[in-house]
């Protein structure tokens, strides 16, 4: 048998206020073709389909267009997990229809995990992979809160109640292979932040409980796994150096950070030696590209994308000795009637004056949150010994507020 593993596709997303729906369709266009050039029989999405909880119009059609396409491949069977940026609710609604295209939705936990437990068949009707399918584990689903909880309480029963889930539901896979009565193989999927995870500046990744779930390891999952599918780092990497625990990272580049990085989706296929992995690289739908430097730098990167004809979303960093006030007139001077797009200009000389607030060469679209809290420390003098206490506190914030957002759509 084989299957295809990818996730974080986050669909809907935009860069800058930049939509990609072009990009998003690209990709989708490519995976549909290769599952259909490498006859795969299982998709496996690990999570973050969508950008938000409540993804537009045009997303949602990009979502079940591929779906119906893949219904009418070689593909038997497409299994989904929610991500944390995914609305369980949303996911679940339509699973009973998707259903009858062997589209399986596990968008939350219940209260009996044999619902993460799932049992495909052949075109025979003949059992052939076991998919515990995990979804993104939030906090209340598998940890009772309670009052005067030390952080290191509480991310310690977080990892516990992570631990027992998961073996909760490879028991239940176990128990269907026994029942069979011959070695299927077990995959589990899952989206978590793994210890010794590698994430990149500007990849998007959102590190909802720092120093919690960024600490499960290679242990909390059981022997009896021959495949784990992972999402939600944006970068293609192995767990623990486990060939066979991965995630496929992003198909597309989350942000400039992540320019010229290769993009993957993960082939799983059986022998007699165990499951064979092979990473199957992305094509690159919208070229990204940074220029930094001094201002003379700046211009010679922008008069080679002009002399390639590059049609490239850019982001500029000017770091140069000069002052520059017309920073942004000049480089819309210099790419305008090209095909080059300037998402954004950060002029790293001017904010070294004001330290804090946007200044007239900056747009509020060009800082994410965590830019904005880092320049109030600087411009409060937070001495560097307290900062990492509320930076903590700042992200246990944050993802408060996104969990409410989901449970109040």
């Amino acid at each position: 048998m084989k299957i295809l593993h990818t996730s974080d596709w986050h669909l809907g997303q935009s860069l800058f206020n930049h939509k990609r729906y072009e990009e998003c369709a690209a990709f989708l266009s490519w995976l549909g073709d290769l599952i259909e050039g490498e006859d795969i029989q299982a998709l496996l999405v690990a999570g973050d389909i969508f950008d938000n909880s409540a993804p537009s119009h045009r997303a949602q059609e990009l979502y079940y267009r591929f779906l119906c396409r893949i219904a009418q491949s070689s593909c038997r069977h497409v299994v989904i997990i929610a991500g944390n940026h995914d609305s369980p609710s949303f996911l679940n609604a339509p699973r009973e229809v998707l259903r009858f295209l062997n589209v399986h939705v596990i968008g939350s936990i219940g209260e009996d995990c044999s619902e993460e437990v799932l049992l495909l068949k052949d075109l025979q009707g003949e059992p052939e992979l076991i998919v515990c399918a995990v979804p993104y584990l939030r906090d209340r689903d598998i940890r009772r809160a309670e009052g005067g909880e030390s952080r290191e309480e509480k991310e310690r029963k977080l990892l516990e109640g992570i631990k027992e889930h998961y073996h909760k539901v490879c028991e239940q896979a176990q128990k269907i292979r026994e029942a069979i009565g011959r070695p299927l193989p077990i995959v589990a999927m899952g989206h978590l932040f793994a210890a010794g995870g590698k994430t990149v500046e500007g990849d998007g990744v959102r590190d909802l409980y720092v120093g919690s779930l960024a600490q499960v390891g290679v242990e909390v999952f059981p022997g009896c796994i021959d495949y784990l599918a992972l999402g939600h780092l944006h970068s293609p990497q192995l767990l623990g150096g486990n060939e066979c625990y991965r995630y496929s990272g992003a198909p597309l580049a989350m942000g400039f950070g992540e320019a010229g990085r290769p993009k993957s989706v993960c082939k799983v296929q059986w022998s007699e030696e165990g499951p064979q992995v092979k990473t199957i690289p992305v094509p690159v739908f919208q070229v990204l590209q940074r220029i930094e430097g001094s201002w003379t730098s700046i211009q010679e990167g922008i008069e080679n994308l002009i002399r390639e004809e590059a049609k490239v979303w850019v982001e500029i960093i000017y770091n140069g000795e000069e002052v520059l006030t017309d920073l942004r007139e000049r480089i819309e001077e210099a790419v305008q009637g090209t095909s080059i797009d300037v998402l954004r200009i950060k002029n790293n000389r001017i904010l070294e004056g004001e330290m804090f607030g946007i200044n007239e060469e900056e747009m509020l679209g060009e800082l994410d949150v965590e830019e904005v809290f880092s320049r109030c420390l600087d411009a409060n003098k937070v001495p560097e010994d307290q900062r990492p206490g509320l930076w903590q506190s700042y992200r246990e914030v944050i993802a408060s507020l996104q969990e409410e957002d989901l449970l109040a759509e």
